[in-house]
């Protein structure tokens, strides 16, 4: 009994530790990024246009850019993953091939970010013409984030107990009728937490848009979806390695920096707040 308890509590002590450690390491990262980038904060930098070669004015076209970029990511591959989800959860016939269509999302979700830039311009940008443009590098961000989505849907769907599918259709309800008005309620949190992740991970991503929708710098904002943008990971990426006054512009990237992670947490938060809702309602 002395042994195992002994072997709980390294155990727990381990997994303590763990966790303190990488706390610790994020509360460091913010810490770094807000003491250097809190400096430059203030109501021109958010909201107007960079001047003199991006060593002065605000960054307002990134912060536009990342936000659209963001969207239209969103828009494309939550409804898609979802529906892939659906699918394979509820009506696809479980067997080899839809476990080998699993193992390849998974193998998918794994691919260096890059190659999805690279197929985002020999897809989007020139074969189907979008050119550098908002929908090249939204497109290219959702199918980068659609494994993600895929798998955490299909887990939440999963949790649902069988029992309530059974019950629904034991009470006369047709096949989709039970999948939206009770499969569908108890498993929407659970969806949410995977388009947090995703959200995350569109925001910030670099290489993929690198080759599909940003440009180094724009004169104006954004009229369509076609227009190329700035970004914010790619202004920061610019401005500290290719810009030509680093004493300008290194505290501009970090108040980009500090732009871009409040604006992932703030979107981040709104959806936890949605999906804790959600977990309320379903309680009740």
């Amino acid at each position: 009994m002395d042994i195992r308890k002994t072997k709980e509590f390294i155990g727990f002590g381990v997994l303590k530790s763990a966790a303190v450690i990488v706390l610790l390491a994020l509360f460091a990262i913010l810490y770094f990024v807000a003491a250097r980038g809190i400096k430059v904060i203030n109501w021109e930098f958010l909201t107007q246009m960079p001047r003199s070669g991006m060593t002065a004015g605000g960054i307002l076209p990134a912060i536009l850019g990342t936000f659209y970029l963001t969207i239209c990511a969103i828009c494309f591959a939550l409804p898609l993953g979802v529906a892939a989800a659906i699918y394979l959860t509820e009506y696809a016939k479980q067997g080899r091939l839809v476990r080998i269509i699993r193992i390849g999302i998974n193998n998918l979700a794994g691919v260096p970010s890059v190659v999805f830039g690279l197929f985002g311009l020999a897809v989007f940008v020139k074969f189907c013409g979008f050119g550098i443009s908002i929908l090249s590098g939204g497109l290219t961000l959702g199918i980068l984030i659609l494994p993600t989505i895929i798998r955490a849907s299909e887990e939440a769907l999963m949790v649902v107990p069988r029992s309530f599918r059974e019950a629904s259709l034991a009470l006369g309800a047709t096949k989709w009728q039970t999948i939206s008005k009770v499969v569908l309620p108890n498993a929407v949190s659970g969806m949410l937490t995977g388009s947090i992740l995703g959200i995350g991970r569109a925001a910030g991503e670099t290489a993929p848009i690198l080759f599909t929708a940003v440009t180094f710098y724009s004169a104006r904002l954004p009229r369509s979806v076609f227009s190329e943008v700035q970004a914010l990971p790619y202004h920061i990426y610019a401005l500290m390695t290719e810009g030509t006054h680093p004493e300008a512009q290194i505290p501009i990237a970090y108040g980009a920096a500090l732009v871009l992670v409040s604006l992932v947490l703030g979107i981040d938060l709104i959806a936890i707040i949605i999906r804790n809702r959600f977990r309320r309602r379903k309680k009740w």
